[in-house]
């Protein structure tokens, strides 16, 4: 049998139809899992041509390809640059709530005729029956899911219908499925895998390592100093840059601060009217606003080559938020500074935000709901007076401990031997805190990260799951030689990195790195632990776990 020669025609594609003379590192292989027609996961840092890897192949692919974005902003980013050069093997047209019902139906239209080769829709409009249906019947040959970390539970994003993903790729026909994100640690890639159902897939992870990008974390004893390092970048540094603070409250106040000491600056949080937060998105993109204070929820979505800096004036709640922020800037590849400036106080706020358990007897009475009969989540909404957002999680949580089950025509039902609702209630209580003390253990990660004597590359990739074999050379510690006295002090270490163990207590886990007399492991029920490497040896607290 003759082995398909991929290369040649994938850079014939991108030529020709894209006019882009080469393919940048990382991309040709999970574009050669995708002409296999294989599920695959890729991880690129922003900026390194993630949509490159779905959008070539779709050309040589039969069928059309369906693409699911977070973000209408993005989406229409996307699509004005597919159909910029008018060529029909790359044309894309849309189905969101932006689009009139007509020009739903034009989109839908132009699909099956053979005039356009993108559908970029969102996970609503695929909740609804009918508009599935019509998906299917394009045959589609190929499933995009871009921002894939939004389906994790460890995501930004929680709209119930995302949360769904999996499901309405089965009803589209289950084509082969490409999920595409910048950042992804191991938890939030085996949380996309299993919500997603992906078969097998290819897990591609590459460039993690941007060396245009300045490292530097400060401890700041209280707020005063903070503000003072904060305004000595501001003052430094050349803009456009982007603030991140914890709360919204926290970005109205600090953008009036700056704005009174002269910097001018505006704010961005998710309480904004839609209309207002489009506006500040689109002014900051076209370089109208300078300083943006802002939470989490700006950021995803932005095409700026531009940002020189990013600054954030309080912990991340992870590591895995930590590097997707700073991902967004430096996209030209000229130099650009990341500046954590962090107080002890900071951890608080994100235990805070972590909110209760959810009500046990909400979770019986909807398991209970769900054992009358198959039912829609409206109608789960009125019987069990849940809101979409609570709807959409104890569902979530009901399905993982096999008590709840997605079936045909967006219908909800129970599966075959599924526990009765208390038990079910019990058990879908214990997912939770689980996933709750994963969580807290990735803000444990990042506290770790601030306060790292080592190389904050290696740090940071090894929460990732990436090694690097020497210092970075571009963050505080190594500039400081810091990270260089660490690595030496390192040794000989008893477990190899990325080698499975266990613990007695916390069972098995994969080691992840080393700083100095510290391993980190990260375990499957309690999340990321550091230990002492000379208490582990001496009390032999973990062991190598045997294959299976």
């Amino acid at each position: 049998m003759k082995i398909p020669v991929y290369g040649p025609r994938l850079r014939r594609v991108a030529r020709k139809h894209f006019g882009w003379p080469s393919l940048r590192p990382g991309q040709f292989k999970p574009m050669r899992a995708v002409l296999r027609r294989k599920d695959a996961l890729v991880v690129l840092p922003t900026g390194a041509g993630k949509s490159a890897i779905y959008q070539i192949p779709a050309v040589l692919l039969p069928g059309p390809t369906v693409v699911i974005s977070p973000l209408l902003a993005l989406q229409q980013d996307q699509i004005a640059a597919l159909n910029a050069s008018g060529d029909p093997k790359t044309r894309a047209v849309r189905v969101s709530s932006a689009e009139t019902p007509a020009q739903q139906r034009e989109a839908i239209r132009e699909i099956e005729e053979g005039r356009a080769e993108f559908l970029f829709i969102t996970p609503e409009q695929l909740s609804d029956p009918e508009r599935l249906a019509e998906v299917r019947a394009l045959r589609p040959g190929l499933v995009a899911i871009d921002e894939a970390h939004c389906i994790s539970a460890w995501g930004h994003d929680f709209r119930p219908d995302y949360l769904q993903i999996g499901h309405l790729i089965k009803g589209i026909g289950r084509p082969p499925v490409l999920a595409l994100t910048a950042t992804a640690s191991p938890p939030v890639r085996d949380d996309i895998i299993e919500r997603l159902n992906l078969h097998k897939p290819e897990i591609h992870v590459s460039g993690l390592d941007r060396r245009n990008l300045f490292l530097e974390v400060a401890y700041c004893p209280d707020e005063d100093y903070r503000w003072r390092r904060l305004t000595a970048l501001l003052d430094e540094a050349p803009r456009p840059g982007i603030i991140y603070v914890a709360t919204r409250r926290a970005a109205e106040e600090l953008a009036e601060r700056l704005n009174q000491a002269g910097y001018s600056a505006d704010f961005y949080h998710g309480g904004m009217a839609a209309g207002a937060r489009e506006q500040r998105h689109e002014d900051f993109t076209a370089d109208k606003v300078d300083i943006m204070v802002a939470t989490s929820a700006f950021g995803m979505g932005i095409d700026k080559a531009n940002i020189r800096w990013v600054a954030h004036v309080a912990l991340p709640d992870s590591p895995d938020s930590y590097f997707q922020e700073i991902g967004r800037m430096g996209r030209d590849g000229e130099p650009a500074r990341a500046l954590l400036l962090w107080r002890a106080e900071d951890e608080g706020i994100q235990r805070f935000f972590s909110g209760g358990s959810p009500d046990v007897t909400e979770l019986r009475e909807l398991a209970a709901a769900l054992r009358a009969g198959p039912a829609t989540k409206t109608a789960l909404k009125d019987k069990t007076g849940l809101g979409p957002r609570k709807l959409g999680q104890f569902l979530g949580l009901l399905e993982q401990v096999g008590a709840a089950k997605a079936g045909d025509g967006n219908n909800w039902t129970v599966p075959r031997y599924a526990p009765l609702p208390a038990k079910a209630a019990e058990r879908a209580l214990a997912e939770y805190e689980r996933q709750q003390t994963v969580q807290r253990s990735r803000t444990d990660m990042m506290r770790a990260f601030a306060q790292a004597r080592a190389c904050r590359t290696m740090t940071l990739l090894a929460y990732f799951g990436e090694e690097t074999k020497k210092p970075c050379g571009h963050c505080d510690n190594c500039v400081d030689g810091v990270a260089e006295e660490v690595e030496e002090a390192t040794g000989d270490v008893p477990f190899a990195v990325h080698s499975t163990v266990r613990h007695a207590e916390w069972g098995p886990g994969m080691v992840m790195g080393y700083e100095e007399d510290r391993v980190t492991v990260l375990f499957e029920e309690v999340g990321y632990k550091t230990l002492s490497v000379p208490v582990v040896e001496e009390n032999a607290l973990l062991v190598p776990e045997n294959p299976k």
